[in-house]
């Protein structure tokens, strides 16, 4: 059991972070915000694939009026990405967004915090404060000589302490870097010096292949040491797979329940099935299932039912054919051309069954 960092509760509309809430799924849309429909289109496809919070840039003041039909018909809660100019921080406030996040060492002086803190206040939203290796001031940068995790964390609690001063805690903090290491080293330190909830992320990880393992790596070693209460996997790729790759990693680690998992062979020489594309398929059509179950996709009907005796169901290939098989047990054996489409029956029924046995113990 992973022990979670405590941290104060933030809200967010409906959501909880930190305390004891679950890690809080996050991505980030690319649609240009001036768009409504479009920015509608992919924050209702992120709800669908199981993100609970997205953000979206507001780089000038149509993108922060266009807020307000945006966050009227989203399934989701909605946070206000401001750099630079903190008149766009205010008009994002008034416009609804659930939470802001601004890096206090762009967005000016003492009088312009004051003003977008007190306009958080009086909406009752929170404040993300996010600081990255590339947005550390310099005189922060000559004190700790250069970018590092001391820089890094007193950037971001210099940050925190504008805040505070004009009595506005209601944060959540970040500070990400994009080398997983000084990520990691980063919000450990940072943990002993606050109680806020953490965002945690490798900022401009990567494409989607480099950048989920980068990610995986900094998100997954912090996860495992109970820091983070909300997370983002960056990808320069659809957000949606951003969202997936989240999912994965929280249940690797056991800190989310729900949905489907796919386990497969890395092939070898007794491989006679193209596994690859069938994997794929497989773990593509799971995509649209919510409920909790284990899919095994192994190459070798020898040993396939075997290694994958613990999961929920499964097929196991051979030279044109595949077994279907659940818990270790052969069911049948099925031609390769008939493999998923009895694979997914056999889902079906597997999750008919545990609804059925969950009504009749309720």
């Amino acid at each position: 059991m992973i022990r979670r960092r405590q941290s104060k509760t933030v809200r967010v509309d409906r959501l909880l972070i930190g305390g004891q809430a679950p890690v809080v799924i996050q991505s980030m849309n690319n649609t240009d915000t001036r768009n409504v429909e479009a920015t509608l289109s992919q924050i209702r496809q992120l709800a669908d694939a199981g993100c609970a919070l997205t953000r979206v840039a507001i780089p000038d003041l149509e993108a922060a009026e266009a807020l307000a039909k945006i966050r009227r018909e989203s399934p989701l809660p909605i946070v206000a990405d401001i750099h630079f100019d903190y008149r766009l921080a205010l008009a994002a406030i008034e416009s609804g967004a659930d939470k802001i996040r601004i890096n206090p060492g762009n967005i000016g002086g003492a009088d312009r915090i004051r003003q977008v803190a007190e306009s958080a206040r009086e909406h009752g939203i929170p404040i993300r404060v996010g600081v990255n290796s590339g947005s550390i001031s310099r005189a922060v940068l000559d004190r700790y000589q250069g970018v590092n995790a001391r820089s890094m964390v007193a950037s971001v609690i210099e940050a925190v302490t504008m805040l505070e001063a004009v009595q506005f805690t209601d944060l959540v903090i970040s500070v990400k870097a994009s080398d997983p290491l000084l990520t990691i080293e980063s919000y450990r330190l940072l943990a002993d010096k606050t109680d806020y909830p953490f965002h945690v992320g490798v900022t401009e990880a990567g494409t989607r292949y480099e950048g989920v393992i980068r990610s995986s790596v900094g998100i997954g070693t912090l996860l495992a040491e109970g820091i983070g209460d909300t997370i983002r996997v960056s990808l320069t790729a659809d957000p949606v797979e951003e969202v997936r790759a989240a999912r994965t990693i929280l249940r690797s680690l056991n800190l989310m329940s729900g949905g489907p998992q796919v386990i497969s062979c890395p092939t070898c020489g007794r491989t006679e099935v193209d596994l690859q594309s069938i994997a794929e398929e497989v773990e593509n059509r799971l995509q649209a299932y919510d409920r909790p179950i284990k899919v095994a996709v192994m190459g070798c009907a020898v040993n396939g039912p075997g290694e994958a005796r613990h999961a929920d169901v499964g097929i196991a290939g051979g030279k044109g054919e595949f077994l279907i098989f659940s818990r270790g047990d052969i069911l049948c054996k099925v031609p390769q051309s008939e493999a998923v489409e009895a694979l997914m029956t056999e889902i079906d029924k597997i999750i008919l069954q545990k609804d059925n046995r969950r009504s009749n113990d309720e």
